[in-house]
C-alpha cells in the first residue's frame, strides 16, 4: 500500500514561499524541522517549527528597521545552515527577493550579481566570505547593509556592517507574511551565461511551488523522513529538493558539516532521504572499487555476484525481467555484502535521487543492485528546476524519468528537448534579449539539450550547443572560456575539457612563434619536448588562465592543462573547414593527456 503524504501542505494552499512556511508552523509547531551541529559544544541540536517560527519574527522585525520596500533585493552568502532558511523566509516574509551567492565564487563576480541585481542587503557567513568581500567593498555602493552570523574585522569608517547578534532584537513580534500575489518574484538566481557573466533567472513563487507540488507525486517524501543536506542551497536543486519540498511534506533536514565529514554525519544522523549530484556517489563508487581491488578474489566475486543479483531482482521488480533463482541467494548477498555498503549511509535510506548532471548508467547499476533506491531527474534552474524525475515504480535509471504532471515536454527542431508549463522562469533578469532567446513565442522553453521521448520516459542523447555539465551539475560553456582563452597571443588553439569531470582542464596548442621567447622567460628549452610538461610551465600557463578567465564564475575555472606544438588542422582531422573544433576527434585524439590531467580524482 502506497504510504500517503498525509501532513503535505498543496501550494494553493500555500500560495507564497512565505505562506509555505507561516502554515508548516501552524500546523506542526511541535515537529522537528531542522537539526543542526554546533562545534562549540560539539553536539547535535534540534530545532522545531515553533522555534523556526519565533526567530524568523525577530529576523522579520529587524528587517523592517531597514528602510526596505516591496520587491527590494537582498543576497545570502552563507553554508548551508538553519540561519539560511531563517534569513530566507524572514526576506520572503517581508516581500523582498532573495539573491543566492555561491559561497566558493570569486568576490569580482559575487560585486557583478549584487550591483547587477540591485542586492540593498547582504547576509554572509563570517571571515571566510568577509574576506573576499572586502577587496570589492569600494564597488558596493548599493548595499546598505552587511549582516554577518560571525564577528569579522570591519575597516574604519564601514559602518554597513553588523552582526546577527547585534542586529535582531531579543523578542520579535508576530510572524507576518506580505500580502503579496504568487505570481509575484520570489528570486533570482544567477546561472552561467553565454557571455561569461552570469544571467539571473527569475523564479516566482509559484513556479517553486507549483514545481515542489507536482515533484511530490514522483518523488516519495513524508513527513516521518529525515533528510540529509549537502548540496549548497544557492543551487535551485538543492533549494527546492532539499528544502521547500521538506517543508511541505514537514520533513526534518539534517545539514551535513562538510563534504569532507559526509561518511561520517551519515552514521550518526541516518537519514532515510539523500539528495546528490553524481560527483558524490561516483566517489563512493571509487573508494569501493578501490577497497576491492585489495580484497581476495572471492571477496570480489561475492561483491559483483551480489550487484548482479540485486539488479537482476530490480529490472523483475520493473517488470523488465523475469524471476531468477538466483534470487534465492539474495537474502545471503545482502547479509555478507549489500547491508554492510548500506549501513554505512545510515542503514535507513529507503530513496536517494541524483541530479543536475547524468549519473553513469554503470554507476547507478552498482547502488541499485545493492538496494539503494536510487532514481534520477531532470531539470534546470530556468524551470525551477524539475522537468521530470523517475517513479520508484517506474524507474529506468537510462532516462531521466517521465514529465512532471501540468509540465508538457516534446522534442522539437534539432531534436531539443521543450518544456511548457507554470514552473518555467518568468525570464533573465534585465535581460529580454537572452530570455527571447529561450523562450519562444508560444511560451516554449528551448532546454538546449537533444532528447528522445519513449514509453513516457525523458532520455537526454547530447546537447544542442557545446555545454559542458561538471560532475557538481555546474554549467559551463566551453566556447566562452575558449575565445577569452584565446585572446593572449600564446594560445593558438585551446579546448576546454570537463563533461562529468570534479573541475575545468584545457587542452592547449601553443603559437609556434611566441613559444620559442616565452620558453626562454622561464630557462626552459624550447627545443625540448620536456619543457612541454614542466612544472613551471604548467605554473605560469595556469597565472595566465586566471587572468583571462577572471570576468567567469568561480566555477568556470581551469585546474589542469596540457600543452602542446601539435596544431589542430583540417587535415589532421581535429576541426572543420570552417575553423571549429571537432570535439570528440580531439578528445580520441588525446585521451590519455586527458586521463592524466584527471588523476586521482
Amino acid at each position: 500500500m502506497q504510504k500517503k503524504q498525509l501532513n503535505k501542505i498543496p501550494a494553493d494552499t500555500a500560495r507564497t514561499l512565505a505562506g509555505l512556511f507561516r502554515e508548516r508552523v501552524r500546523r506542526t509547531p511541535d515537529a522537528i524541522a531542522y537539526r543542526q551541529y554546533s562545534a562549540t559544544d560539539s553536539q547535535w541540536h534540534d530545532y522545531s517549527w515553533a522555534d523556526m517560527g519565533k526567530e524568523v519574527a525577530r529576523w522579520q522585525d529587524a528587517l523592517a528597521g531597514e528602510n526596505l520596500q516591496h520587491g527590494d533585493r537582498v543576497a545570502i552568502l552563507m553554508h548551508n545552515c538553519k540561519e539560511w532558511v531563517t534569513f530566507d523566509q524572514a526576506a520572503l516574509g517581508c516581500g523582498l527577493v532573495l539573491v543566492p551567492l555561491y559561497t566558493d565564487d570569486r568576490p569580482e563576480n559575487i560585486a557583478y550579481i549584487l550591483n547587477n541585481s540591485g542586492c540593498k542587503v547582504l547576509f554572509l557567513q563570517g571571515e571566510e566570505h568577509w574576506a573576499g568581500i572586502r577587496t570589492v567593498l569600494g564597488d558596493l555602493g548599493r548595499l546598505q547593509r552587511i549582516l554577518t552570523l560571525e564577528p569579522v574585522s570591519v575597516p574604519e569608517g564601514e559602518t554597513r556592517v553588523r552582526t546577527i547578534a547585534d542586529w535582531i532584537p531579543e523578542a520579535g513580534g508576530e510572524l507576518h507574511t506580505d500580502d503579496g500575489d504568487s505570481t509575484e518574484l520570489a528570486t533570482i538566481v544567477y546561472t552561467s551565461g553565454t557571455t561569461g557573466r552570469p544571467k539571473g533567472v527569475m523564479l516566482s513563487h509559484w513556479n517553486i511551488l507549483f514545481n515542489s507540488d507536482r515533484a511530490l507525486e514522483v518523488v516519495q517524501m513524508f513527513s516521518d523522513d529525515l533528510l540529509i543536506s549537502f548540496l549548497p542551497l544557492s543551487h535551485t536543486f538543492e533549494r527546492t529538493v532539499g528544502y521547500y519540498i521538506p517543508m511541505m511534506v514537514g520533513a526534518t533536514i539534517a545539514y551535513a558539516r562538510s563534504i569532507p565529514e559526509l561518511g561520517e554525519d551519515l552514521l550518526t544522523v541516518r537519514p532515510t532521504l539523500m539528495i546528490s549530484v553524481p560527483r558524490i556517489y561516483e566517489r563512493v563508487y571509487n573508494k569501493i572499487q578501490t577497497g576491492l581491488a585489495e580484497k581476495s578474489p572471492i571477496a570480489t566475486w561475492l561483491f559483483n555476484s551480489a550487484v548482479n543479483v540485486g539488479w537482476a531482482r530490480f529490472e523483475h521488480r520493473q517488470g523488465r525481467g523475469s524471476w531468477h533463482p538466483s534470487f534465492l541467494f539474495w537474502p545471503l548477498l545482502n547479509k555478507l555484502v549489500a547491508g554492510k555498503i548500506m549501513a554505512k549511509l545510515g542503514g535507513r535510506m529507503h530513496m536517494a535521487a541524483s541530479g543536475g548532471a547524468p549519473l553513469p548508467t554503470p554507476i547507478a547499476k552498482v547502488f541499485i543492485g545493492l538496494g539503494l533506491n536510487l532514481v534520477q531527474g531532470y531539470g534546470l534552474t530556468e524551470t525551477s528546476p524539475i522537468l521530470s524525475a523517475n517513479p520508484v515504480d517506474d524507474n529506468d535509471p537510462a532516462s531521466v524519468g517521465v514529465a512532471l504532471r501540468g509540465l508538457e515536454l516534446m522534442v522539437g527542431e534539432n531534436d531539443e528537448l521543450l518544456a511548457r508549463g507554470p514552473s518555467i522562469m518568468m525570464g533573465y533578469w534585465d535581460n529580454p534579449e537572452a530570455t527571447s532567446d529561450v523562450i519562444d513565442a508560444e511560451d516554449w522553453f528551448h532546454t538546449g539539450d537533444k532528447a528522445k521521448i519513449e514509453n513516457d520516459h525523458v532520455y537526454i542523447t547530447g546537447r544542442l550547443k557545446e555545454i559542458i555539465v561538471l560532475a557538481n551539475g555546474e554549467k559551463v560553456p566551453p566556447a566562452d572560456m575558449e575565445m577569452a582563452i584565446a585572446l593572449d597571443p600564446l594560445f593558438e588553439q585551446v579546448m576546454v575539457i570537463g563533461d562529468n569531470r570534479p573541475y575545468l582542464s584545457a587542452l592547449i596548442v601553443l603559437e609556434p612563434e611566441q613559444w620559442p621567447g616565452f620558453a626562454k622567460t622561464l630557462n626552459l628549452d624550447p627545443n625540448d619536448p620536456a619543457s612541454l610538461d614542466s612544472d613551471r610551465l604548467t605554473q605560469a600557463v595556469s597565472e595566465k588562465l586566471d587572468g583571462l578567465l577572471s570576468d567567469f564564475p568561480g566555477h568556470a575555472q581551469v585546474h589542469a592543462t596540457c600543452c602542446s606544438l601539435q596544431a589542430w588542422t583540417v587535415d589532421n582531422g581535429m576541426i572543420t573547414p570552417t575553423m571549429k573544433l571537432k570535439r570528440n576527434r580531439i578528445t580520441e585524439a588525446h585521451a590519455d593527456a586527458i586521463e592524466k590531467m584527471y588523476e586521482g580524482h
